[in-house]
């Protein structure tokens, strides 16, 4: 097995594909859900992407560009959303979401059809509630927007957590 100094990296979210023979690029995250279609539309707009493929009601992809690492949608019969904090249904994961402007990005995802989690409580350290926020997605999973850190780097982050 390599050991982690072995194997190249790159900036997170920069579209570039491993060189290494055998290497894998990551091409989508996929997240179940009842309506593929509609959640698909929903990230597309907080992320300003486009919807690239909907597929009748079983699958879509949002992407940034064609080709671009996105997110996939798939349909899942019997779906319960997460019921975070609560752990009787899992998170498993979710989204952080990179932007410049809080109170925007924060407008722009309730108007889609996020809804506020009050995480982080205003009651968290100075600073907190200034640097993140936590919302659901119209079906349920939780994700972050993230105030994007000063790095220079013009880059669109996607994180799994």
């Amino acid at each position: 097995m390599p050991s982690p100094t072995d194997i190249p990296s790159s900036r997170a979210g920069s579209g570039t594909r491993p060189s290494a023979p055998g290497a894998a690029g990551l091409d989508l995250v996929v997240l179940d859900c009842p309506h593929p279609a509609e959640l698909a539309r929903f990230y597309a707009g907080v992320l300003g992407w486009v919807v690239e493929t909907e597929d009748d009601d079983s699958w879509a992809e949002a992407r940034p560009s064609p080709g671009a690492t996105g997110i996939g949608f798939q349909s899942a019969p019997g779906y319960r959303a997460p019921t975070w904090p609560d752990e009787t249904v899992p998170q498993q994961s979710h989204l952080d979401v990179s932007v410049d402007d809080l109170e925007a990005a924060e407008a722009n995802a309730l108007r889609l059809g996020a809804r506020k989690t009050g995480q982080p409580s205003p009651e968290t350290p100075a600073g907190r509630r200034d640097s993140f926020r936590v919302y659901f997605d119209p079906v349920g999973h939780p994700f972050c927007l993230v105030r994007r850190r000063r790095s220079g780097a013009d880059d669109q982050a996607l994180t799994i957590s």
